[in-house]
Formats: structure tokens, C-alpha cells, sequence
């Protein structure tokens, strides 16, 4: 069989690979996302949650959760043929928060997930990466039963700046999590070219 001279010559093409960050708070769903959306096995640091813990693991509103991340999740998704993201998904607890710096070196950015019934658990998330400079989104996982507001609602609710992205999502379907995903890179893309752009007296 003949093959052109294009196909014989082609050059296999070296990815770009880029690390984001899934985080958010106690039951939000980052495991479920990484996991829906993962072209991998992920790997999930999971462990049952005891008696010992309860104390300090707030169940309210996620009263069916039996496990919580303990280190991290970890899963990759190519978007394109150059561009392949490697996720990393924080554990959701404040006793876990010392593994956050480790897991942010070299993050183009972040998804923060938030639960309208428990959008408070986001803001730590949030602080987090305005504090660091990191580039994030905020994903507002749909959870069955969850009261549903106006965009414009939660982002007053939250004091998100207008350029920060705000999408509704379902963290178990595999399109709904790639399209978070696709928002948080072009967000920190574009971020980056805007620092970029020389500055003009």
C-alpha cells in the first residue's frame, strides 16, 4: 500500500501537558469529576470514613458519603492531539489542607467545585488561589434535590471578580466535566497573555 509523501513524513506530534487542580470542599464531588472524566484509571487515595472522624468531618448535607480523599486524585484527559491535562484533586478537608501547597507547584490553574447547599465550603478554595495568583474556575456541581440559582446569584455570593468563570456542571457526566476543564485552560491562557502584553505610558 502507498502512502503519501505527507503521511510517510509526518512527525509524531510532542503533547503540551498541563497540570489543574480540582478542589472545592467536604463532598463536593472532585473525585467523582476526575474520575468521570479521566481517560485513565485514576488514581484515588480514598478511605472509609470512622466514627473517630465524625467529629470533625462535617456531614451536613452529604449525610450518604462513606469515603473522603485522604491525599489525592489523579487523572489525565487529552483535550487535543498537542495538549494533554493532568488532574489533581485536593482532599476536601482543613486537617488535609498542609498537601495543598505541594499539589499547587506548577499549576496552570484550578477548578473550584461549590454545592449550593454548601457554598460556604468553597470560599477557603477560592481565597486559596486568589491569594496565590492561581487561575481558577468555579464549577457548581448540580446535585440532584440542590436548589438551583441564577449564575449572576452565586457569583455575588461568592465575590467572584467578572473575569473568573462561573459554569453550572454535572461532575458525573464525562462532557459536562471536560467542558469545566476547557473554561479553566482558556481562562489561564488568556491570563497569561494579558501579563504578557507589554505595557504601553
Amino acid at each position: 500500500m502507498a502512502f503519501g509523501r505527507s503521511s510517510r513524513n509526518r512527525r509524531p506530534v510532542e503533547p503540551v501537558t498541563l497540570k489543574i487542580l480540582v478542589a472545592g470542599g467536604f463532598g463536593v464531588g472532585k473525585t467523582t469529576l476526575v474520575g468521570a472524566v479521566s481517560e485513565i484509571r485514576p488514581l484515588r487515595t480514598e478511605e472509609t470514613l470512622s466514627e473517630a472522624g465524625r467529629p470533625v468531618d462535617d456531614l451536613d448535607g452529604v449525610e450518604a458519603k462513606t469515603t473522603t480523599t485522604v491525599a489525592m486524585d489523579f487523572g489525565r484527559i487529552t483535550l487535543r492531539e498537542d495538549l494533554v491535562l493532568y488532574l489533581f484533586g485536593t482532599p476536601g478537608q482543613d486537617r488535609f489542607w498542609f498537601l495543598w501547597d505541594e499539589l499547587a507547584q506548577g499549576a496552570l490553574g484550578a477548578v473550584v467545585l461549590a454545592d449550593t447547599r454548601r457554598l460556604e465550603d468553597c470560599f477557603a478554595a477560592i481565597d486559596y488561589f486568589e491569594r496565590r495568583g492561581i487561575p481558577f474556575a468555579v464549577a457548581v456541581n448540580c446535585f440532584e434535590g440542590a436548589d438551583r440559582f441564577p449564575t449572576a446569584t452565586v457569583r455575588a455570593a461568592l465575590d467572584l471578580d467578572p473575569e473568573v468563570p462561573l459554569l453550572m456542571c454535572d461532575a458525573r457526566d464525562r462532557s459536562s466535566a471536560r467542558d469545566v476543564l476547557v473554561a479553566v485552560v482558556e481562562h489561564a491562557l488568556a491570563r497569561a497573555d494579558r501579563q504578557r502584553e507589554p505595557v504601553t505610558t
